[in-house]
């Protein structure tokens, strides 16, 4: 009787008569191990495959990021094409509803940039300047902003320079702005036209060399008191929130104006600092070195380097460099170093002593 093989679990052998071998069964046996070994040997197939899976998708994201903001800036331009004839019409129309602010803007800036540059040439001329020339910048500064108030004496645009309110609707902001920009712009002029008087006095009452610190004194003058100037007009434009008739109109008025007040007075104690620098200056006078002797200056050549002829009135630095005295003091008032080895010889740069006036418009 042959043994039975239904265990499946267990080998199973026979024996065939006349073959004298046994045979055992290691079917079920291999199923599994190769059940086992599949999984683990197809790991790292498929780990790999999601990795690649994962590097593509984020491609794919980051492409559509990509196309999507082209998209929109496509959309973009394409919306200002289609709207730009309206945008036009509507531009043709705010400038002829301003047609006059904006012509008195582009005549005040214009002026400013035409006197700015005189000045600026006569005091480089120093002794060669044109009196001829200082005086019609006298005159046509005071006659341009004399025509101005003049012209729209109604509003008493005047009274803004003296810390008083002109009379115009101060619900309005573009009237605000309208005041304080002719405002600001009236102050530079004032202050050139005091700049052209000094040009005119002669040089054997104020040297050249003095003048440089006058310019320098008038344009922070000038800057600190257009500082001042637009508070009143700003702060009652703010607090004109009150002449709403409710409680929330009149908190909110008072809560802007005092922090408009604050802000400037911020600005005021930045603006001081330098202030004060500036007054020492003027009075202390500082010297740049001292007085070259004949010596000196036939070592030198008796050449100035900067102008290039013999020398007058020569400065000697503390670097043993020696130059004119007005073409160094022209020198640093825009630089702090010597012109030949730059050793630094001032602290500071003295700065408006050309003359010029700051480009700067005092808006609030």
């Amino acid at each position: 009787m042959q043994p039975s093989c239904g265990d499946e679990q267990a080998p199973c052998a026979s024996a065939h008569p006349g073959a004298g071998a046994v045979h055992i069964q290691l079917g079920p046996a291999l199923g599994e191990a190769r059940e086992n070994t599949g999984p683990r040997q197809g790991r790292p197939h498929g780990h790999s495959h999601g990795e690649a899976a994962g590097l593509e998708d984020g491609s794919a994201d980051s492409e559509e990021q990509g196309g999507s903001s082209l998209s929109e800036l496509r959309y973009l331009l394409q919306w200002l094409h289609k709207s730009l004839p309206y945008l036009l019409i509507l531009s043709v129309k705010l400038v002829m509803q301003h047609l006059i602010g904006i012509s008195l803007g582009i005549g005040l800036l214009t002026t400013y940039a035409y006197a700015n540059k005189s000045i600026v040439n006569q005091v480089f001329l120093r002794e060669r300047c044109s009196k001829l020339q200082c005086t019609w910048l006298l005159l046509y500064l005071t006659g341009s902003s004399l025509l101005l108030y003049y012209t729209f004496h109604s509003q008493a645009l005047y009274y803004s320079l003296i810390f008083l309110n002109p009379t115009v609707d101060f619900m309005n902001f573009w009237e605000v702005l309208w005041i304080v920009g002719v405002t600001d712009f009236i102050l530079k002029f004032l202050f050139m036209g005091f700049k052209c008087f000094i040009l005119l006095v002669p040089s054997f009452i104020m040297p050249f060399k003095s003048k440089g610190y006058w310019y320098m004194l008038l344009e922070e003058l000038c800057q600190y008191y257009r500082l001042f100037v637009p508070i009143p007009v700003w702060f009652r434009f703010l607090i004109a929130h009150g002449e709403l008739d409710s409680v929330l109109g009149w908190t909110l008025g008072i809560l802007l104006g005092l922090l408009y007040l604050i802000l400037k007075l911020l600005s005021f104690f930045g603006q001081l600092r330098n202030f004060r620098q500036v007054l020492r200056i003027f009075f202390t006078r500082p010297h740049y070195g001292v007085p070259a002797s004949k010596r000196q200056c036939s070592e030198a050549d008796d050449i100035c380097s900067i102008c290039q002829a013999e020398f007058q009135k020569p400065i000697l630095l503390i670097c043993q460099h020696i130059f004119c005295e007005e073409c160094i003091s022209l020198w640093f008032n825009r630089e702090k170093t010597c012109p030949l080895c730059r050793t630094v010889i001032s602290e500071h740069v003295n700065k408006w002593k050309d003359g010029a006036t700051s480009m700067h418009l005092q808006i609030f």
